[in-house]
């Protein structure tokens, strides 16, 4: 995979470039670690132990041996079939790994969810991108469909902060995590152009969340790509607003999914949103897994789905900015991906709908929505 790391200015605003495939994200994050010197922070929630990850770990070594301050984290559970020797070689190179949250049942539902790399606090990459090789590809022909932003400036640094807050809590034992009422785990950061939203668990309301629901009171044309949307109903009556106010809100959804009860969870809701106005597309050719939202000049990427786990359980984040330049590349990303939709038609759809359709979907809309929650809160009471 031979990688060039792209130009990007270093300024005092913040600076951003659409990865449009998980292909582009892949060669821009390898040329990005091959470039440091001085630290590199590596974030994510699968990592497989084949061909990419091979890459990733001989450009982690190698920015080890050069000098650089390498860490890698790695969420336990979505990484379960990796095993710790196959970081050895990173670890001999004086580089730095841990697993986030290590798998014990009474804590397994507290996952981190995140995927972010940076590299000397001067560039980053976030997004939806797991480092596995199924994900490798333009979505289209090969790979699964996802999208991602190169970042520099002052947003960056931001990242590295971020990222050291949770590998300080990767072994999720501190004692007074659990007691404490409220935790910088959800939080907005603030920056001079721009923020970045953080979620996790906890009782305190979901800044992403809450910053969606504020900017669709304004919005007039919504775009959502979204591979897992199962979105609370606040969330839901505000798309739903937007398109009976005469505005215009395109969801575009999976087709094919790799998590069957998430999908069938997502079109239990089609058709309320259908009969408020709501366009809905399924993306055809690959597992669709992209995080992206486009409310008129504002753009969220990251890696938090429209779901319970991603706005309330996971440990998440999603970039906010308001750029017209920036948008419209994001919308010209959505109509690329549109061309490979089905659109669904309310009539039809109507008359789809079976009684074990709407059986199986009350089903895995109570378990995604209902039971899942459940047991993270209260798991998270009474960790030790």
């Amino acid at each position: 995979m031979p990688c060039k790391l792209r130009a990007m200015s270093v300024t005092s605003t913040t600076s951003c470039q659409w990865l449009r495939t998980s292909e582009a994200a892949f060669c821009e994050m390898l040329a990005a670690i091959d470039a440091a010197r001085e630290s590199v922070r590596l974030e994510t929630y699968i990592f497989a132990a084949d061909s990419l990850g091979e890459a990733f770990r001989q450009a982690l070594v190698r920015a080890a041996q050069r000098g650089a301050r390498v860490r890698v984290l790695i969420d336990a559970l979505g990484s379960m079939h990796l095993s710790a020797a196959f970081w050895e070689p990173l670890v001999r190179a004086a580089g730095e790994f841990r697993w986030f949250n290590p798998l014990s049942l009474g804590r397994l539902a507290i996952r981190d969810h995140r995927k972010m790399l940076v590299c000397d606090e001067r560039v980053a990459v976030v997004g939806g991108f797991n480092l596995a090789a199924e994900f490798q590809g333009d979505g289209v022909t090969s790979g699964w469909r996802d999208v991602g932003l190169a970042l520099t400036g002052p947003l960056v640094g931001k990242l590295a902060a971020s990222f050291d807050e949770m590998f300080a809590r990767a072994d999720f034992r501190h004692p007074p995590f659990p007691r404490l009422r409220r935790s910088s785990a959800k939080r907005t950061v603030f920056g001079q152009d721009c923020e970045l939203l953080l979620s996790g668990p906890g009782r305190e309301r979901s800044p992403i969340k809450a910053r969606l629901l504020h900017d669709l009171r304004r919005a007039r044309q919504v775009q959502i790509m979204a591979g897992y949307f199962l979105p609370p109903w606040r969330l839901r009556r505000a798309l739903m607003r937007v398109a009976r106010r005469g505005g215009r809100v395109q969801l575009m959804l999976a087709g094919q999914t790799d998590v069957q009860l998430s999908q069938l969870a997502s079109r239990g809701l089609y058709q309320r949103l259908l009969r408020a106005g709501v366009e809905i597309y399924e993306y055809q050719p690959r597992v669709f897994h992209a995080k992206l939202i486009v409310l008129d000049d504002i753009v969220y990427a990251g890696s938090s789905n429209l779901d319970p786990r991603s706005l309330h359980i996971n440990y998440e984040l999603l970039v906010r900015m308001r750029s017209a330049t920036l948008a419209h590349e994001a919308k010209e990303i959505f109509a690329e991906a549109l061309a490979h939709c089905q659109k669904i038609d309310p009539q039809t759809w109507r008359r789809s709908r079976t009684f074990w359709n709407k059986l199986k979907e009350r089903w895995a809309h109570f378990v995604l929505a209902r039971l899942d929650p459940y047991v993270a809160q209260w798991q998270l009471r009474h960790l030790r």
